[in-house]
This record gives C-alpha cells, structure tokens and sequence, in this order.
C-alpha cells in the first residue's frame, strides 16, 4: 500500500516524545485513530541496543497503520535505523525535522537538520536504501524563525532524496508553540510537491479537520495537543461533535490507566511510571472545553476562560489546573476508588508551566 492510500483523509495522530507513549496510542485508537506514529526514537541509541528506545518503537496489535519516527544526522545510521523498525512491523518511517528540543537541536537533530537541505536529502536517500516495502516520511517545520523559512527548498531536497510523504508543521522552530499555525504555508508546500503532504497544526475539534484538508490541498491532516487534550478528536473526526460529559471523561481516562497498567506492569515500580505520566496527562485534559453557548469553538492558542465555580462539581474538578487537583486524581484514578469532588483539596500551587508544551513535537 502505497502512503497516499494509507493516510488519505485520515486525522492522524502525530509523534510526540512522552505524548505519544504506547497505551496513550492504544487509548486514541479505541477512540477512532486510524493512523499513529510513535514517540521520537534516536537511531544512533537503537544501534547502541539501549531497551528504552526499543521500547519506543514498539506497535501495539490494534494500531492500524503505525509509523515510526527516526531522529539522527548520519546517513549511515538512519539506513540501518529505518531497516530495523520495518523489520519490527512499522507501516512507514519518519525522519524528524521538526523537534524544537535544544538538547537535541544542540547537537545537529530535529529541527536544526532543517537548516541543511542538502543533507537531508542524503539522509532520505540512505533511508530509502535500508527499507525495502516500506514508505519514508519527512516531518518538518516552516524554518529556523522568521528570518529563514526555507521550508520549500527541505520539502524539494527530501521529495529528490526519494521521500513518499511530508508533514508540516506550520510554525518554526523559533515559534515552538507560541504563534497560530500558517497554514498558507502548509498550502504551498502541498501544491509545490508530486508527494502526499499531511498538514500539522491548531486542530483542537474533530470537524476541523476535513475543512483543513479542502482549504490547503493537504491528502490528510494530523494532531498532536489536540490529541492530548481531547483523545476523543479521533471519534469526532468520524461521527461528528457531541460533548463529552464528566462521567464519560472519567471513564476514558480510567481506560488509560488500565492500558498503562498493562503495559508498564501493575507493580510498585511500573504504578510509580504509570502515576508520572497520568499527571503529566491531566496537565492536558484539564484543558478541554465544551463548544460556547453562543454556537462559536474554543482555539488552541488561548486557553478558554471558565468561571468554575459556576459549573457542576466533578465538571469543576475536571477543569482544574492546578498540580494539588491532578495529584489527587491520579492517586484516585490509579486506587480504582471513586472521584467525590467535595474530597478533593483545595487549590494550591500554579498550573503546569506553559514550556511543558516544548517537549511534546516529535
């Protein structure tokens, strides 16, 4: 199956390092994902044979179509990467273009590989040669800043090297998460190549996204907070906007516990794992919002403004931002004990950091 048929009109969910974690994948997939792609792995720490980046490229059975995404700067390491992960069962390859992180900008991965047109056309072209049924992707952002958005001359250098798709996030790497997504950019970058273009960037609610791909030419759109803050986007995309009730939301994020028990083990030191990232989520979920009274949508770039104290209690609860309220209910969650609002504690402390989001793009 060639890349164009396996992400046509599909809401993928994009590769975010800790986002993207195995059973928050199974999660979106019981929810309507079609198309995954894993948390970013390094190549040159798979060729090291280190187990936590094996465990990032790890499929789960039900993961319909499941892309892997690479992050290195030696041809050689990426040919021997991108076999591996096909061997291991992965639909297609990713190289990353796109990871904003400075830890690894730093030292040439991510976005600084976007500088250097060249060399990621040689990097395309030594994965093309270690796959041999597989598609090779590229997923990019617009440029360094404002000053150096060569994303046309990338796009051109990976379609050369042999690339089957590309997805663009529409912000640069000086932007990170701060500025609205361009998404005239994503447009142009769809009508300048032969190759599939999947558009990244702002989708908060499920019926946004087939208007995104009619307006920018795009054959698929992809998520990534999005997901994070309303894992049910994927259902949406599929059976239309309905709201998500308390109740309801408990449930599904009782289902991820169960599925992050199950994979990270049930067991003092897996429940501590389990816990991390349960708060790390909720930081996230606290996030969504209901469509206004006034028929208009919440926008991911300014957080909605809710009087709480004016909703019903566990809706109340479930908003909270603050680090006391995720604390308590994780520790709930996790216990399989009932979520009584009246029992949780007070607001203390400040709502996780605004820079949380800086680690989330793949």
């Amino acid at each position: 199956m060639t890349f164009a048929e396996q992400v046509a009109g599909a809401l993928v969910m994009g590769p975010m390092t800790k986002g993207s974690n195995l059973p928050y994948r199974r999660l979106c997939v019981e929810l309507g994902a079609r198309v995954t792609v894993s948390e970013m792995a390094v190549a040159r720490r798979l060729r090291q044979k280190r187990r936590p980046e094996f465990a990032l490229i790890r499929r789960a059975p039900e993961e319909r179509c499941f892309g892997v995404q690479l992050a290195g700067n030696k041809p050689d390491e990426m040919a021997w990467a991108a076999g591996l992960v096909e061997e291991r069962g992965a639909d297609f390859v990713d190289l990353n273009l796109g990871c904003p992180i400075d830890r690894f900008t730093r030292i040439g991965l991510g976005a600084a590989l976007g500088r250097q047109p060249n060399r990621v056309r040689r990097l395309v072209e030594a994965m093309k040669r270690g796959v041999s049924r597989v598609p090779v992707t590229v997923k990019i952002r617009l440029g360094w800043d404002d000053g150096d958005r060569n994303y046309l001359d990338v796009v051109r250098a990976a379609v050369d090297g042999g690339a089957d798709g590309i997805a663009v996030h529409g912000r640069t790497r000086d932007a990170r998460y701060r500025s609205k997504a361009d998404w005239e950019a994503i447009a142009e970058v769809a009508a300048a190549v032969s190759v599939p273009v999947l558009g990244n960037g702002d989708l908060l609610f499920g019926h946004e996204a087939g208007p995104a791909i009619a307006r920018s030419g795009c054959a698929a759109v992809m998520t990534a907070r999005g997901a994070l803050i309303r894992p049910w986007i994927f259902r949406e995309h599929l059976e239309g906007y309905r709201p998500v009730e308390p109740e309801e939301r408990l449930a599904v994020y009782r289902r991820y516990v169960a599925l992050a028990l199950e994979h990270w083990g049930d067991h003092e030191r897996g429940r501590s794992q389990v816990r991390m990232f349960l708060v790390w989520h909720l930081g996230f979920w606290c996030r969504d919002a209901p469509r206004r009274p006034d028929g208009s949508w919440p926008g991911m770039q300014e957080r909605e403004s809710r009087d709480l104290s004016s909703l019903p209690p566990l809706e109340s609860l479930l908003a909270r931002e603050d680090e006391a309220a995720h604390a308590w209910l994780a520790d709930r969650l996790l216990a399989g004990a009932a979520v009584d609002p009246a029992e949780a504690p007070p607001a203390e402390g400040t709502r996780p950091p605004e820079d949380r989001l800086a680690a989330v793009e793949g």
